[in-house]
């Protein structure tokens, strides 16, 4: 019960408490780039089964593999994709966090 509270807590909570915190005078603007971070869960579509409750995304699929996590990493650093690679790091955290909850 509380895996995917703590999971999707993480992923939709944590970018918005961001925002607020750290980015307030364009918190709304922050918040939905952070959250388009979900994004990268499409290439769950390349794998079978697609949904896997007991599975760890962490270098299972594409976009979780230690490559990208490490461009991801990278995006933080320019001011101008900074949000971009707080919203793809935040889902990263909330993956590991769900890969160490199993």
């Amino acid at each position: 019960m509380m895996r995917p509270l703590i999971h999707y807590g993480i992923h939709f909570a944590v970018p918005v408490f961001i925002a607020l915190w750290f980015y307030r005078p364009k918190w709304i603007l922050a918040s939905i780039v952070m959250l388009c971070g979900i994004l990268i869960d499409f290439d769950h579509v390349l794998a079978s089964p697609m949904f896997d409750p007991n599975r760890c995304s962490i270098n299972f699929h594409p976009l979780h593999s230690y490559y990208a996590i490490a461009i991801y990493v990278l995006l933080l650093i320019p001011k101008k994709t900074r949000w971009i690679g707080l919203g793809l790091s935040i889902h990263i955290i909330a993956d590991v966090v769900d890969c160490a909850l199993m």
